[in-house]
């Protein structure tokens, strides 16, 4: 097809919509567990040995570290591969996730038998999904910035986050579904050791409810490998391995022919020298990357989202499912809020407003546990701000910022160090939120482990508006190119 004089929207959006499909993937499965966590401990509890609170939290976590690798290797598979079969890579991984984790079993255990050998084994796969998961956090935002025009890149990459929370809110509803009229197992401590309370009232959940969680996965698995053979690479790839002809084609049908030459010469004037270190430009642009990431995390929205219906719970506002539902359907209005605000407002004031409100909801939720006798709707209410205010601002404009800040030379390798920060602080603030939320203390009980946790996000909160107040440059209206005088300069 001859490129137009004006580009196709239609056909940049149709890109970015199969791109966007590994968001959906990305929020689907790292929130999956939320739903499942319950009866995949009631079933491991069975079991021949202790099924400890921080074991627990670690098989819930176990995904992130297959999110770390795959972040740490997204690198050099984009490099390698490229964006666009390191892509379907993770798709592949995201199936053998999905049928693996319903069915650990497969071939060499007994049906139904927990151990410590099949909680492994359950762990390895969920391990598999998490390099999927790590893949496609780094290279999803990637791809989309790297097809996307600079009046465009903000608002299309949000798009991404936006799908990364949809994809949450999707297998909150599959997961309440599933669950429909079954029983949650309740658990709880009898004499010092977990215990389930009414185990044949939440049979069906602890031995099927939890498998057909994990293998809903499968269907937009599936439909993403398929879909994204059907995308261009990016041109910016393309250029960087001296394929112009396919460059120029791409660039032709997004922006027009006009402006395609244009755009080329620009992406090889910043690509000509593709050896360069990773420290050309200067560590600070690595640490404002890394930081963005570890902040990201470090304010502790996962462990809200993970643990959401274990909260709600302990908060005894009617039915969890059903609040976590609702606080999936806040999310993406806060989230749509960043995405047609992005190009508008910058990335830096979302940012400084979320932090705040972020930590506003924070000590919200700790004072409520301080302060006897407040109703729960209080801290209800303050969950659901801390939230909202996570997804206008840290939860897409930091896959913003992180997409756009580095150099075209360095943006593999710094993309890949930057996203596995980020997965590093989400598995350390998920693994050990629940042992934290529970400490217990004095007459406070386990209400103090609630204030705690609570209280050290909001601490966290308003450190990470400092460091974006001081440290972190606005690029709004820049090119990918620009970033190489920008970063020069700074050295």
């Amino acid at each position: 097809m001859t490129a137009t004089q004006q580009g196709s929207k239609t056909y940049l959006f149709s890109i970015v919509l199969v791109a966007v499909i590994g968001g959906l993937l990305f929020g689907y499965d790292t929130a999956v567990i939320s739903g499942a966590e319950k009866g995949l401990q009631a079933f491991f509890m069975g079991a021949d040995f202790e099924y400890t609170d921080a074991l627990h939290g670690i098989t819930s976590s176990s995904a992130l570290i297959g999110c770390i690798l795959g972040s740490a290797i997204s690198g050099l598979l984009a490099s390698t591969l490229g964006r666009k079969r390191s892509l379907f890579v993770a798709g592949i991984l995201f199936l053998l996730s999905a049928f693996g984790s319903y069915y650990p079993e497969f071939l060499f255990f007994e049906p139904g038998k927990p151990s410590f050998s099949l909680l492994i084994a359950f762990n390895v796969y969920r391990v598999i999904g998490g390099v999927g998961v790590g893949l496609a956090s780094a290279i999803c935002p990637m791809y989309i910035a790297e097809i996307s025009p600079s009046n465009m890149r903000g608002t299309l990459v949000s798009w991404n986050q936006f799908a990364i929370i949809f994809g949450q809110l999707v297998v909150y509803f599959v997961n309440f579904v599933i669950l429909g009229s079954h029983a949650n197992p309740v658990i709880d401590i009898v004499n010092g050791v977990n215990s389930i309370m009414n185990p044949e009232a939440a049979a069906w959940t602890i031995e099927t409810g939890w498998r057909l969680m994990f293998v809903s996965e499968a269907v937009p698995a599936g439909l993403f490998a398929l879909l994204i053979l059907c995308v261009p690479e990016t041109p910016r790839y393309l250029a960087l391995i001296g394929k112009d002809d396919a460059a120029l084609k791409v660039l032709g049908r997004i922006n027009g022919s006009e402006r395609a030459s244009a755009i080329l010469a620009e992406i090889k004037a910043t690509t000509h020298e593709k050896t360069e270190k990773l420290f050309t430009y200067g560590w600070v642009v690595i640490f404002v990357g890394i930081m963005l990431s570890v902040f990201q995390q470090a304010v502790g929205i996962n462990a809200v989202l993970y643990f959401a219906p274990r909260i709600f719970e302990t908060m005894g506002m009617g039915n969890p499912m059903v609040q976590t539902v609702i606080m999936g359907v806040v999310n993406i209005l806060f989230t749509l809020l960043a995405v047609f605000t992005v190009e508008k407002w910058g990335r830096k004031p979302l940012l400084i407003y979320g932090s705040i409100g972020m930590a506003l909801g924070a000590f919200g939720v700790a004072l409520s546990n301080i302060i006897a006798g407040m109703p729960a709707i209080v801290a209800v209410a303050s969950i659901m701000v801390y939230s909202a205010s996570f997804m206008f601002s840290w939860g897409p404009i930091c896959w913003v910022l992180i997409s756009e800040i580095f150099p075209n030379t360095i943006r593999g390798a710094a993309v890949a160090i930057a996203v596995a920060f980020q997965w590093i602080f989400n598995f350390i603030v998920s693994s050990t939120f629940l042992p934290m939320y529970n400490m217990r203390l004095g007459e406070m009980g386990d209400k103090f482990g609630h204030m705690f946790a609570y209280a050290l996000y909001g601490i966290i909160c308003i450190v990470a508006a400092i460091f974006v107040w001081k440290l972190v440059p606005e690029t709004k209206g820049k090119t990918l190119e620009d970033m190489n005088k920008l970063w020069s300069k700074k050295k």
